[in-house]
């Protein structure tokens, strides 16, 4: 007689949560690196201004120029802070989703732990069935010889 493991439906069950999470997890991380990156253009992009009014600075701006550079710089500070609080969304987001996939491995790994269990304990006992059953006939065998 095969095993059949009482909690498979439920193991079945967990392990699609997994997956889903692992899934919702994969999709947090994209949307963090996503983020991450844009922010990191903006940044650079920001630092490569400044870098450029310093330059002409030293050669000369007329003062129409360095005012378009400040609000420009201005309007970059805006996007980045709202950047900033995009990226940490993102990974407060992938911290949900890693702490929800780490639930849902540990309660596959105790529904495998139980199963594993159980089938030592089915196996156990399908040998000392076996065994009783050898018994039985090396009985019957000695009893046939014997009458």
């Amino acid at each position: 007689m095969p095993f059949n493991y009482k909690f498979d439906k439920l193991l079945a069950v967990r392990e699609r949560q997994k997956e889903e999470a692992l899934d919702m997890y994969n999709q947090s991380v994209k949307r963090f690196e996503e983020t991450a990156n844009k922010l990191y253009e903006i940044l650079k992009k920001k630092e490569d201004l400044e870098s450029y009014q310093s330059e002409r600075l030293v050669v000369g701006l007329p003062v129409l120029e360095i005012r378009h550079h400040q609000q420009f710089v201005h309007n970059l500070e805006k996007t980045i802070d709202h950047y900033q609080k995009m990226v940490i969304n993102a990974r407060n987001q992938m911290n949900y989703y890693q702490d929800k996939l780490m639930e849902t491995n540990t309660e596959v790994k105790k529904f495998e732990k139980m199963k594993e269990k159980s089938k030592l304990q089915y196996m156990a006992a399908e040998k000392l069935s076996e065994g009783r059953q050898m018994d039985d006939i090396s009985i019957q065998q000695f009893m046939n010889r014997v009458h």
